[in-house]
């Protein structure tokens, strides 16, 4: 038997892994290219981010249907070709604002210019990067559809979970690459040829994948003995679809008049911007905290250990449900009910990454605090789509999916606007804007910690109110 399933399963790792790269290169150019290049503010770069995560959202919402519309070979490489398009407009922002402006804004990087000409500059280079960073949230929408299909088409049910679990990795792969790669990039090239490079993968990326996919069926590398592996559950299929498609489903307006979907609501709500924050501001929290860029050996290792912590805990998401389903006999939803309320007193070790960095004068008590609570919202979060399956009718689910990712999108765009505009308040205020011992902008950052931190407690209380026992949907 042939394997070249597993062949395509690397591409799509791969792609994942660019997927991550290409997101992450804004927030580890911001603080020392970005930032003093375009006279931007941390309530600047709180709209470009919180604007990415609203589009990214609602993007999600048609992504999976545009990729059926299409078929995999096509929706995968348009998707990928967008997003990589995306990420190489930015290396053009600097040119551009110069072109709209009659400024040169890398002449006037660090030096005091008329407020009107550095409010030109940053208005208009705003602008541009909200365009790029819509481009770029456009196609990254596609990824996880695209690659979630292409499993379906090369992998029976049983190797799934697993074919899955390898191309999943990317994102956490991507994470950990990105300190490693584009900080120095961006120091021995400039910032604009870090987004072109790593821009420049996935239409590598694509290359391949235009010659390697087909499907299963009309692949010349996949021989008798494979099709017949893949297409092992093809009957099962066809008469679990047929029962699917003999199963109402429950219309869009009437979701809203479920407490099951306003918990997942809630869930989604108040923690995936949790996530997003420590995303988008985790270096340049340790740039102004601990004057350790992200150019540095220091703020590389900083950002790599963070999300090396969240890989390795995170992993514990899914097997706590497990053992108390078959250790305890615990219903599957109690069992995640309960295994979320444990996981979401992770994130309360945000609560301490403040004071504890501030008073030994170390940042690597912020990144194991900060780690510990990212791992957290992880594990959080893949029992949080889970009690999806457990409440409600398989033909409702991608519609409620659907609903809490664009809650969580608008969780994510008001945690990221506040957080950028509180911290120019505070860097503004100085020592007249002070919260619980701290002054200014780290009085700012710790306020957020503190949202950050009681998130996840204040959404299970709020979801455990509004479904107090398990009760499934039937129609």
């Amino acid at each position: 038997m042939t394997n070249w399933r597993w062949w395509l399963c690397s591409l799509l790792f791969v792609a994942t892994t660019v997927n991550y790269l290409d997101r992450q290169v804004l927030s580890l150019t911001y603080e020392e290219f970005i930032k003093p290049e375009f006279h931007w503010t941390d309530a600047d770069y709180g709209t470009i981010t919180s604007f990415f995560s609203i589009l990214y959202a609602l993007a999600c919402l048609f992504a999976g249907k545009f990729v059926d519309w299409m078929g995999t070979k096509k929706g995968y490489i348009i998707a990928i070709g967008v997003w990589s398009l995306g990420a190489c407009m930015h290396a053009a922002c600097g040119w551009a604002t110069g072109l709209i402006t009659g400024e040169d804004p890398v002449s006037l990087k660090g030096m005091e210019v008329a407020s009107n000409v550095a409010l030109a500059i940053s208005t208009t280079s705003v602008y541009l990067f909200l365009l790029c960073r819509g481009v770029l949230a456009l196609g990254e929408a596609g990824n996880f559809p695209a690659a979630v299909k292409v499993t379906a088409e090369y992998f029976p049910k049983k190797d799934r979970a697993f074919a899955t679990s390898i191309f999943n990795a990317g994102a956490s792969v991507g994470a950990l690459a990105a300190p490693l790669c584009i900080p120095p990039l961006a120091l021995k090239f400039g910032w604009e040829m870090a987004f072109i490079i790593i821009g420049a993968l996935g239409f590598i990326w694509m290359f391949f994948w235009a010659f390697m996919y087909d499907k299963p069926e009309d692949s010349r590398h996949v021989n008798a003995a494979e099709l017949e592996y893949v297409h092992q559950d093809d009957e099962a299929e066809a008469a679990e679809k047929a029962a699917l498609a003999s199963q109402k489903a429950i219309p869009f307006a009437k979701c809203f008049t479920y407490r099951q979907t306003w918990a997942f609501i809630v869930g989604k709500f108040l923690t995936d911007g949790v996530w997003w924050f420590f995303l988008f501001w985790a270096p340049s929290y340790f740039s102004n905290q601990f004057d350790a860029p992200a150019t540095s050996r220091l703020g590389q290792a900083l950002i790599f250990t963070l999300y090396a912590i969240v890989t390795v805990v995170s992993i514990g998401g899914g097997y706590l449900p497990k053992i108390f389903v078959e250790k305890k006999g615990m219903h599957p939803y109690n069992g995640r009910m309960l295994s979320m309320l444990i996981f979401a007193f992770f994130p309360l070790s945000a609560l301490l990454a403040q004071p504890l960095g501030m008073h030994f004068n170390s940042p690597w008590w912020p990144v194991v605090l900060i780690g510990l609570a990212a791992a957290g919202h992880q594990a959080w979060s893949a029992n949080l789509f889970s009690t999806i399956g457990d409440m409600f009718p398989r033909s409702t689910i991608a519609t409620v999916t659907g609903i809490g990712a664009m809650a969580g999108g608008v969780g994510s765009m008001i945690v990221q606007k506040v957080a950028g505009n509180l911290f120019t308040y505070a860097e503004n205020a100085g020592s007249a804007f002070t919260f619980l011992g701290f002054e200014g902008k780290p009085a700012g950052y710790f306020t957020v910690f503190c949202f950050c931190g009681v998130a996840y407690l204040f959404a299970w209380v709020l979801m455990k109110s509004l479904v107090p026992k398990y009760k499934q949907i039937t129609l």
